[in-house]
């Protein structure tokens, strides 16, 4: 049993063995961990949905674009350092790992202490973008509060992510796997310890999630330490030079960029799905059907499409491990079996995400049986029926993107970007009202709504457009600009 521990929590060489194999076994683990992310988050969801008020509820759904401008943008950055540590695991630069290692440390201190104070002194603007104004004051509240404590511990979020990212990147999947189910059971019970018995609301929600995520990355870190005398640092590792700083950047920022950019795209839909719950006076409708329903589909699809994520995730320290080692004809297979593994998991989930619409089944998980009508239904469904379709598309998406990571072509990365927040914007902008024939409001058609729920599927075929380039170039045809050392 001991030796079946030992072999589990060893690091797999992803230079070694069938591709798709060795893909699979890396990544089931990091499955697992989005699973229970996403467990993580819904705990906080179904909790809230079934404890506070509507307007509550509303605005802590709608604040779900502004902690993805920030969140992702440190997860991001944390996924594009560990390429560097991939790559050079990958051709045995065992100092450049400690190196690497060190730096991330140095970085991501620097990136969370300038994130908490711009996500702070910009919250009520940003509220207000998404029409979340102190005129509805429930929702305001909630939003606002909520926000303020999440952004507050960014700096918790950051490091978890770093040091997972970390493991990953030197082939340990299966430990952040057992911290994060350690992090989930310790936030459900401090959701319900400071929702249910202290009564302390959306504040308590947050706070739990902080606290949990505090405590995980502290005991991950003196875990890793203790476990890998090839991560124990001196204070040689940490004379960071220009050199080392702008290597790891220079993967970082792009893809940190990448998901913020993605953000502002998604903050856009949202305040334009607000307004459908706005009357042509400025108030909400009672009940928030289209927040509601729309958050519960949304936190639906999350949970749905993780796994391709994930893969995704295993992806890029599988190619950046063989990038480094010169294995370019396995990065080339191994890209091309995980997309075969996509597709099989596209049929899946889809047709889960398709079945679970009957009747809205999967509202009663986010929502109090008070929350939920027939609009509400409708709201979320009809955005599952365009969503759950087009998931192949954001599996690409996931897939192609991490090829790219992986070789070290971080510019393809943002410019993903950058197609899906223009796709996503000039959708959400003009489609709703020319369909419906002028403002959008609480009275507009059905049609209307279901032409701002394309934006997403465009968005997504936008960014593989993008990747097909570097797909073709880098992966398939192994035209390297620069080869590494």
């Amino acid at each position: 049993m001991k030796g079946r521990l030992k072999k589990l929590f060893t690091p797999l060489d992803l230079r070694q063995g069938k591709e798709w194999k060795a893909l699979l076994l890396f990544s089931l683990p990091i499955i697992f961990s989005y699973l229970l992310q996403q467990v993580y988050t819904i705990s906080d969801a179904a909790i809230c949905g079934q404890t506070l008020s509507a307007d509550e509820v509303a605005g802590v759904n709608d604040v779900s674009p502004l902690l993805f401008i920030f969140l992702q943008f440190a997860f991001g950055c944390t996924a594009g350092f560990s390429v560097v540590t991939s790559g050079r695991l990958g051709n045995g630069d065992a100092a450049g790992v400690r190196r690497s290692f060190a730096s991330q440390i140095i970085l991501s201190s620097g990136i969370a202490i300038i994130l908490t104070a711009v996500s702070l002194c910009s919250l009520k603007p940003m509220l207000a973008w998404l029409h979340v104004t102190p005129e509805n004051e429930g929702v305001f509240n909630a939003a606002y509060g909520y926000c303020f404590v999440i952004f507050c511990g960014i700096s918790a979020q950051m490091f978890y992510n770093f040091v997972c990212s970390v493991l990953r990147s030197v082939g340990d999947s299966v430990t952040p796997l057992v911290f994060l189910f350690l992090s989930t059971v310790l936030n459900v019970g401090l959701d319900l310890l400071f929702i249910v018995v202290f009564n302390w609301g959306v504040l308590g929600a947050a706070g739990a999630t902080v606290a949990a995520q505090l405590l995980s990355t502290v005991a991950c870190f003196i875990y890793t330490f203790l476990k890998y005398e090839n991560l124990r640092l001196s204070r040689e590792d940490f004379k960071m030079s220009f050199t080392e700083a702008k290597a790891h950047l220079a993967q970082g920022l792009p893809l940190g960029l990448q998901f913020s950019v993605l953000a502002i795209g998604i903050i856009v839909m949202q305040s334009e799905l607000v307004r459908f719950d706005l009357t042509p006076a400025g108030t909400m409708v009672a009940g928030n059907p289209a927040q509601n329903g729309y958050g519960a589909a949304c936190k639906l699809g999350n949970l749905l499409t993780c796994p391709m994520n994930a893969l995704g995730a295993g992806l890029v320290s599988f190619v950046a491990q063989n990038y480094g080692a010169g294995e370019y004809d396995r990065i080339r297979r191994g890209t091309l079996q995980g997309t075969l593994i996509l597709f099989i998991m596209y049929v899946f989930l889809g047709g889960m995400g398709l079945l679970l619409t009957i009747n809205g089944a999967y509202q009663y998980i986010f929502l109090s049986p008070d929350k939920i009508t027939e609009q509400s239904v409708a709201f979320g469904n009809n955005y599952l029926y365009v969503a759950a379709s087009s998931y192949f598309l954001l599996g690409l998406l996931f897939i192609w993107r991490s090829a790219a990571q992986g070789v070290e072509k971080p510019l393809f990365t943002f410019l993903v970007g950058v197609a899906e927040l223009l796709a996503r914007i000039f959708i959400c902008l003009f489609l709703p009202s020319a369909v419906n024939g002028g403002p959008i409001y609480s009275d507009a058609s059905t049609a209307a709504y279901f032409a701002l729920c394309i934006a997403d599927p465009i968005a997504w075929l936008a960014s593989v457009l993008v990747l097909s380039y570097p797909l073709i170039k880098y992966v398939i045809l192994q035209r390297y600009d620069k080869k590494p050392e």
